[in-house]
């Protein structure tokens, strides 16, 4: 495979196989869709960690933590990683 500047002068592969064509663009959908959830994510843990209403913390609680095991389910995020951050969610809602 080489590499070559395209008109914006950024590094894109020139694929020698029709497969390789193909998993170039797949890897490009699977890589914005992935940065979508991931973002879309850490809003949502914004939002609940700003929040200073317990019974709409509690109500965002479980959307936030299916986001979270969702992407560990996807290896976005790493699983102990998902599970330390619904802990600590879970403890900050409780103190509420």
């Amino acid at each position: 495979m080489s590499l070559f500047l395209n008109e914006h002068n950024k590094i894109q592969n020139m694929a020698n196989h029709k497969s390789s064509e193909k998993r170039i663009r797949q890897d490009e959908s699977l890589r914005m869709s992935n940065k979508y959830h991931a973002k879309t994510t850490r809003n949502a843990l914004k939002t609940l960690r700003s929040t200073s209403d317990k019974a709409a913390a509690q109500e965002l609680l479980p959307k936030v933590a299916s986001m979270l095991d969702k992407l560990a389910k996807k290896n976005i995020i790493h699983s102990k990683k998902a599970a330390n951050l619904k802990s600590q969610l879970a403890k900050q809602v409780n103190n509420l």
